[in-house]
């Protein structure tokens, strides 16, 4: 059963991060840049918290206040769950479900190592029915 650290190993850029200070505008171009949908928050080593696109419309839009003065530490999600490099990706996909959320910290010993998408779960668990397929294919043809 594929893991965590499958899909982590397969990264082919860097987390993105902003410090808490940061303005909403400036995370949200850069998130623009970037092609992403959220932000890591990150003081030095230390996570905050992530700073999404649906924090940016709950958070910012629907409360009348400016992205350009609000600070990304105001509207960060910091209460979702964590897992670990070892966490199974059915696990993941568990929690993403239940607790309606798009991404998942990766902790190892109360240190940030990375961010799990629901997109990343969908395409390892996709390329896992599709190796299976393959592997039954070979079978059949022995």
């Amino acid at each position: 059963m594929k893991k965590v650290n499958d899909i982590l190993s397969q990264r082919k850029r860097d987390t993105i991060t902003v410090g808490p200070d940061t303005h909403v505008i400036e995370a949200l171009k850069i998130m623009q840049d970037q092609n992403i949908g959220s932000v890591v928050v990150m003081e030095g080593n230390q996570y905050l918290g992530i700073m999404t696109e649906r924090d940016y419309a709950r958070k910012v839009i629907l409360l009348g206040k400016s992205s350009i003065d609000a600070s990304v530490k105001e509207i960060m999600s910091t209460d979702l769950p964590h897992i670990n490099r070892e966490t199974t990706l059915e696990m993941c996909m568990i929690i993403v479900s239940e607790k309606n959320i798009r991404y998942l910290p990766v902790l190892e010993n109360g240190h940030f190592v990375g961010i799990i998408s629901v997109n990343d779960l969908i395409t390892a668990t996709i390329q896992d029915h599709l190796d299976t397929i393959e592997h039954l294919k070979n079978y059949i043809q022995m």
